[in-house]
């Protein structure tokens, strides 16, 4: 969870250091010092909600998995059942 946070967080302050790259102005200026932690606050909030977003669709696709795999787990009961019923029918007629 950390590392994603810090990773756009630095990713906020590259956003910053880009736009004014591009704007030619100087990186650490008095005037303008002030954005860098505002970029990188708006970064790390992006990755902390990331981060939710991330652990709820792991949790959804977890439970689909789970509700898969004991649908599979009744319908290779259903068919085994429904053999081996077979399978004694057809023993008591050839008796």
């Amino acid at each position: 969870m950390v590392n994603r946070i810090l990773f756009w967080a630095g990713f906020g302050l590259a956003a910053r250091a880009w736009q004014l790259g591009i704007e030619m102005r100087p990186l650490f200026a008095k005037r303008g010092v002030w954005a860098y932690p505002l970029y990188a606050t708006v970064g790390a909030s992006f990755g902390y909600w990331l981060q939710g977003v991330d652990e709820r669709q792991t949790a959804m696709l977890q439970q689909r998995k789970d509700a898969i795999m004991e649908k599979r787990a009744r319908r290779k009961a259903a068919l085994a059942e429904s053999q081996a019923v077979g399978e004694g029918a057809g023993a008591e007629i050839a008796a």
